[in-house]
């Protein structure tokens, strides 16, 4: 471990402080890992996956709906939505839970 000034009131700091002791000054950003990185992206491309399919679920049934007489296509998509929606949910808690644990410690 080594010191070093601190930029913003050149008091001695050491060199693995994230902070400045004296200022408060920021010298160093904390960085997530290699882990935090695939969890954070994988839950970024989760949440872009999870809103194209529901969308491009909820066109597809559009055009079923008008020419279904019965109803059934309205359950079946009310039902299919719901259970996209739960699985986002439960998605989303796993997910941001290991985002939340492999955040970069301050």
């Amino acid at each position: 471990m080594s010191i070093i000034n601190c930029p913003e009131c050149g008091k001695e700091v050491s060199n693995k402080a994230l902070v400045c002791t004296h200022c408060g000054y920021e010298l160093k950003k904390p960085t997530r890992g290699f882990f935090g990185q695939i969890f954070k992206w994988l839950f970024i491309l989760f949440n872009i996956f999870m809103a194209f399919s529901i969308y491009k679920g909820m066109s597809d049934v559009s055009e079923v709906v008008a020419t279904d007489t019965t109803g059934g296509a309205i359950v079946g998509a009310g039902i299919g939505f719901s259970m996209l929606l739960g699985l986002w949910a439960m998605g989303d808690i796993i997910l941001g839970a290991f985002v939340l644990f492999t955040k970069p410690k301050a």
